[in-house]
């Protein structure tokens, strides 16, 4: 799944692409798509409409036109593509189609139909909308003692709770496992055992690792493509994700695997520590 960085890396380029273009046409070919209405009510409400501002807030993206707010969260396959010519009507992963005043068309294509769209009356409190209702902060607002009051009666580890979006938005499992290793804290160690220094450190390192991350045009592992084929490049510099069996970077011991509610978790069992 796209996280924060890449999400960035899609909502920059597109702003560079068609900031200020009117959309002349909107065409929905999956009814699901479009979360909180219907896919006629979607594809006139945006007729006719420019996107003015483009913004994020955790792994969302978000589009501002003269009149609404245009949610998108891509999920797992998502991905937004533009095209100079009217794309192959056969292409059965493509579920939107944007057609733009200047002749290209922008597309939005999921191979497993997870992504959603919400439209909503333009507002000037964006995490108000009923779509954030469930998200924390965005991981560039988060402080240390904002995650130091979340978790003082957790019982969760802590990479579990790095991974709930309602406390910080935006953290995905690559750089969870990133952020960890560079904290020095075992991703199994309880949230609520964690002190003030060491939520200190988790935020520093989440920040300065997103953002190298940003720059860097995000991490492209599996599927991971920006629109117009811009892929990232920050995959260079994982120092735990998917480095199993080689050497930690530290401490030249092996970095082990494991699995941490389902998820596949990095970490080096003599740098990290247990708490």
């Amino acid at each position: 799944m796209p996280e924060a960085p890449e999400v960035q890396t899609v909502l920059t380029t597109l702003e560079k692409q068609i900031k200020d273009v009117p959309i002349e046409k909107v065409e929905i070919f999956h009814e699901k798509l479009t979360e909180n209405l219907n896919k006629e009510q979607f594809e006139e409400k945006l007729r006719h409409q420019k996107i003015e501002r483009f913004f994020r807030l955790g792994k969302y993206l978000g589009f501002e036109t003269q009149d609404y707010d245009w949610i998108a969260h891509l999920r797992m396959e998502g991905k937004f593509y533009l095209f100079d010519e009217y794309p192959d009507p056969k292409d059965k992963h493509i579920h939107a189609i944007f057609t733009l005043a200047d002749g290209r068309y922008l597309c939005y294509h999921d191979t497993r139909k997870f992504g959603r769209m919400y439209l909503y009356p333009k507002t000037d409190r964006i995490s108000d909308l009923p779509c954030f209702a469930n998200v924390g902060v965005d991981f560039c607002e988060a402080t240390g003692s904002y995650l130091y009051e979340k978790t003082r009666n957790s019982k969760k580890e802590i990479k579990s709770v790095l991974l709930d979006q309602s406390v910080i938005a935006g953290i995905g499992n690559i750089y969870a496992d990133e952020i960890l290793f560079a904290s020095k804290l075992d991703p199994r160690s309880i949230a609520g055992h964690l002190d003030r220094s060491d939520c200190d450190k988790i935020v520093e390192e989440t920040k300065r690792i997103l953002y190298g991350a940003i720059k860097a045009g995000g991490t492209t592992i599996r599927s991971y493509t920006s629109s117009l084929g811009v892929t990232g490049r920050f995959q260079l510099k994982l120092k735990a994700h998917q480095k199993e069996g080689e050497a930690c970077v530290e401490c030249q011991q092996p970095i082990e695997k494991i699995k941490l509610k389902g998820r596949s978790t990095y970490f080096c069992p003599t740098c990290q520590i247990r708490k």
